[in-house]
């Protein structure tokens, strides 16, 4: 089977840098392999580099290399290669990269999307792109007009002479494929952009607004069929027989057969398929996870905090050492405090789909991912397929927040698909989820514990911080995951199997996750630190969600923050400015809500809560207004300033900080799975519930102007939002509410 070239060193060494995921060297160059990344529109096409071609007809084409699942990139990335090329967003045809190690991320080693990176990786590659192939056409005109290449300047597409006749760039496409391909052409400097910092409507908005645009679940093949999954409600477990008798009885059925984790039926039409499911009686494996209930497990993650030290991530200075004198210092005061989170489900608008077609050695699949080059290998490495003969087709994803980075879908489809075809060759099967799937088969965001321990002297300056987590780690089920498909080929399976197990031991007696505990302990300016994990794993399947380790880790810091500000008698504003004197940005941020939200002054009934956090190298801080009716906790406004280095589109970087504060809300105030006898007990949107419209507070989003690089914003949004809400609440009731989602007494 052919699987990603990678050296034994090279493979190790991924294994070996778990604790900062998975990572090996790649280039996002796009021109040494560009010729061959992609195929021409038209044989007359210029294959400028692997991101651009430009037909005669004066055609753009421009080769999407991140995933489009709302965050913007679609808008965002084609903005970079518009500015250099001198062309309008929106009068270039942006299409989906195929696979191709020409479109890796740099970061990544692979195809994928993830981390809030997408704009931070292209930033500059993608505009090189574009200023190449405009220098090249330059040249190609230059020549064919018999002028100086100073003599001519680009505007819209076209190229401009001193006499202002306007030439189309397709003119001179011919000649420029017989030039040689310029590289390093600079770049233009920031008070030349013409569309970089300027806020423009999205070009993804119109197709996405009249339903023309093409989501996984929107793929329709000729003689497609559906097929829906019969899973076992406990995570784990096998089909060890069932019984189809009655289900094979509706017209449409075409075939019920059991894979590895559940039983297909595939039909003509979706709802046979669901109704028929329905009559399908299935007996299921024990397994161990069958006997954990939520009321257990906070109860297990406590014990293992009173019991074991764990494992050191970070230590400054003494670390947890100076408590001990600041405990026997009449200068000194310790806080305690204990905070808890539970599991959350991604609950993405598009749930779970995927369509997948068997010819003979080849596969095509259609889906939503983010992770395009895994794909690839994946369905050849469960599929025993060349992976030169799959191909991936990715359309937009509805919704993903990390569990479009999974592969479970895929895999599923690939035993659906292969099995269906061996009676129905080169049929296409589309896998749907249901909602009710989506939510109880999940990769979730773990349940954490931490404990809390800081010391201030006499002048409310934070000493020591000692910080201590419980809880599952969200890397070693991903490594489980993914290296079945990313192990080179010079492993024999059976080893490839036994290191994708590593991971939990990995993370458990070696080295801390650091996804498990980050953001516990950067931000404030404190001599003595120290962040210990304690693993505690339950079995339910972990995975990565919107901002990762730091959707908790935020809100342990900052709940605790503002708890050594009460304790310490200052205003909890003062406070943090006065812990982030060697961090400009953070308290830029701090400093600015402070100012625009009035901080001090609410209207008359609520009551304000600060938050900040920096996560995915950017910087937000929030300020919170919160009323408290009886238990009830309303949240009328929330003001929130970013600093994300240049805003390439200001209203993108508002929009996304807009969504992950109503994201981070349904979080702070209603989520929570839970699980019975190893079975997760939510279904569906009833009860799991989201903030709606008419909940929804007011959201101000003030951007910090920077000249730095773009950073991340699909994610820095949510953090602060709950302990913001929190800390509100505690100044409208005196109530410390620790945990989430937050209930009033």
């Amino acid at each position: 089977m052919s699987q990603l070239k990678v050296s034994r060193r090279g493979f190790m060494g991924l294994l070996g840098a778990g604790s900062g995921g998975l990572v090996l060297s790649a280039s996002l160059s796009g021109c040494a392999s560009g010729n061959n990344a992609v195929q021409s529109p038209s044989p007359e096409a210029l294959v400028l580099n692997a991101f651009l071609q430009i037909t005669p007809e004066n055609t753009v084409h421009f080769y999407l290399p991140r995933e489009e699942m709302g965050q913007g990139s679609y808008h965002g990335l084609t903005t970079l290669v518009a500015e250099e090329l001198d062309v309008l967003p929106e009068r270039i045809t942006v299409q989906h990269a195929p696979v191709n190690k020409a479109f890796n991320h740099p970061e990544f080693g692979m195809q994928g999307t993830g981390g809030s990176t997408s704009m931070k990786v292209s930033f500059y590659p993608l505009r090189q792109a574009g200023a190449n192939a405009r220098a090249m056409l330059v040249d190609a005109a230059a020549a064919e007009l018999g002028v100086s290449p100073a003599q001519l300047k680009t505007e819209d597409g076209h190229i401009i002479t001193t006499s202002g006749e306007r030439h189309p760039y397709g003119r001179f496409v011919q000649l420029a494929s017989t030039l040689p391909t310029p590289e390093n052409v600079p770049l233009k400097n920031a008070s030349d952009f013409n569309l970089i910092g300027k806020q423009r409507p999205r070009i993804d908005g119109i197709s996405k607004s009249t339903g023309t645009a093409q989501f996984g679940i929107d793929v329709d093949l000729p003689n497609l069929h559906k097929a829906v999954i019969i899973r076992s409600p406990v995570y784990g477990a096998k089909p060890v027989k069932f019984d189809a008798t009655e289900a094979l009885k509706l017209a449409d059925v075409a075939q019920v057969f059991a894979i590895d984790n559940g039983v297909a039926i595939v039909a003509k039409h979706i709802w046979t398929a669901k109704k028929a499911a329905k009559l399908v009686s299935v007996e299921w494996s024990n397994v161990p996870l069958a006997s954990q209930s939520s009321t257990h497990i906070r109860d297990d993650f406590a014990s293992a905090l009173d019991t074991s030290e764990g494992e050191e991530h970070f230590k400054s200075g003494e670390g947890v050492q100076a408590l001990q004198q600041a405990e026997s210092s009449e200068n000194s005061t310790v806080v305690e405090a204990e905070y808890w989170v539970p599991f959350l489900a991604h609950a993405t608008m598009e749930p779970m789909n995927c369509t997948i077609q068997f010819n003979g050695p080849r596969c095509d699949i259609w889906l939503g991912t983010q992770m395009t080059g895994a794909v690839q290998s994946a369905v050849a490495y469960h599929g025993e397929l060349d992976k030169e003969n799959v191909f991936v087709h990715t359309t937009l994803l509805g919704g993903s927040f990390g569990r479009r980075g999974n592969l479970d879908y895929v895999v599923e489809a690939v035993e659906v698909g292969q099995a269906f075809s061996k009676s129905h060759p080169n049929t296409p099967v589309q896998i749907v989820w249901s909602r009710e799937d989506d939510m109880r088969h999940d990769y979730y965001r773990p349940a954490a514990l931490a404990r809390l321990k800081a010391s201030i002297d006499d002048q409310g300056q934070v000493q020591t911080w000692a910080a201590t987590r419980s809880g599952g780690n969200m890397m070693s089920y991903i490594l489980d995951e993914v290296i079945d498909v990313l192990a080179p080929g010079f492993l024999p399976n059976g080893m490839v199997d036994w290191l994708s197990k590593r991971g939990y031991g990995l993370f458990e007696n070696w080295v801390v996750d650091p996804s498990s505990v980050e953001g516990l302990h950067e931000d404030y300016d404190v001599p003595n630190k120290e962040v210990r994990h304690v693993t505690v794993d339950h079995g339910m399947r972990l995975g990565f969600l919107r901002s990762v380790g730091h959707s908790y880790t935020g809100f342990f810091k900052e709940s605790f923050m503002d708890e050594l500000a009460i304790k310490a008698n200052m205003d909890p504003v003062e406070m943090r400015l006065n812990h982030t004197q060697s961090s400009p940005r953070l308290n830029g941020v701090i400093r600015e809500v402070a100012k625009v939200a009035q901080w001090g002054k609410p209207q008359q009934g609520r009551f304000q809560g600060i938050a900040a956090h920096r996560s995915f190298d950017s910087y937000v801080a929030q300020i919170a207004e919160v009323s408290v009716e009886g238990s009830k906790i309303t949240v009328h406004k929330v003001t929130c300033v970013v600093d994300c280095g240049r805003a390439v589109n200001p209203d993108m970087v508002k929009a996304q900080m807009e969504g992950g504060i109503i994201f981070g809300l349904s979080a702070a105030l209603y989520g929570e799975i839970t699980f019975k006898e190893g079975a997760v007990e939510q279904s569906n949107f009833h009860d799991y519930r989201l903030v709606r419209l008419a909940e929804a507070p007011e959201v101000e989003v003030h951007i910090i102007d920077s000249q730095e690089d773009p950073t991340g914003v699909g994610e820095p949004g949510v953090p602060p939002i709950a302990p913001a809400v929190a800390n509100a609440v505690f100044q409208a009731t005196g109530q410390r509410l620790r945990s989430l989602p937050l209930k009033l007494a």
